[in-house]
């Protein structure tokens, strides 16, 4: 399918809305061009991603903001990380991060702040969920996440285990699971959030 052809796309969506996206100018080029470079057409990518082609499209074109879960799925497909999509730097020599010298970033709803080191096999992020946001949004990709709830109320979906969480309370699974992450409370959720994009061996042991 060609890029000019996206509009036509159909699939299992969220409502997707039609406001514009602000505040993430350098993403949208950045998934057209790594699409393109894994030779991709928005068919495969929006497939892979359990999208829809004409959701892609206007993520590529910037008039529609990726979510986290969107981001963290489209940068796996495409081999890279959520850093580099946000066309972060290189990672720096000095491992601590100091309060207040990165700006949060924020898309359809969700705000999150890098709290490591672009560019790592581990990608830590500061997270705030906003009640409603991508509730329905499933998510199955390698890997491992853990988070831990900071403020408010997360109702975490693991297949068909589905728990709430209150503050000071975290979690750890293989993302292999299909998951779901939504605040479940109207103040929304704040955690601290890490993903790797591998397995741990002792889930997966050599036979």
């Amino acid at each position: 399918m060609t890029d000019a052809a996206a509009g036509r796309g159909t699939g299992p969506l969220p409502a997707e809305g039609t406001a514009p996206a602000e505040g993430l100018p350098h993403v949208a080029p950045r998934l057209r061009d790594l699409r393109r470079r894994r030779r991709l057409t928005l068919e495969a990518a929006a497939r892979r991603a359990r999208l829809s082609p004409a959701h892609l499209s206007r993520l590529e074109t910037g008039q529609r903001q990726p979510s986290l879960p969107m981001m963290l799925a489209l940068a796996r497909i495409y081999g890279t990380t959520v850093g580099d999509l946000l066309g972060e730097l290189p990672p720096e020599r000095e491992p601590v991060i100091r309060a207040g010298r990165r700006e949060p970033a924020a898309a359809d709803g969700w705000t999150y702040q890098q709290a490591g080191a672009p560019g790592r096999a581990m990608q830590a992020l500061r997270v705030v969920v906003p009640y409603g946001a991508q509730g329905d949004m499933v998510r199955v990709h390698p890997g491992e996440e853990w988070l831990y709830v900071l403020e408010g109320r997360l109702r975490l979906s693991l297949g068909d285990f589905v728990q709430e969480l209150a503050p000071g309370d975290s979690a750890h699974f293989d993302s292999l699971t299909p998951h779901r992450l939504a605040a479940a409370t109207p103040d929304g959720a704040e955690l601290l959030f890490v993903h790797t994009l591998l397995q741990s061996p002792e889930l997966h042991p050599h036979v």
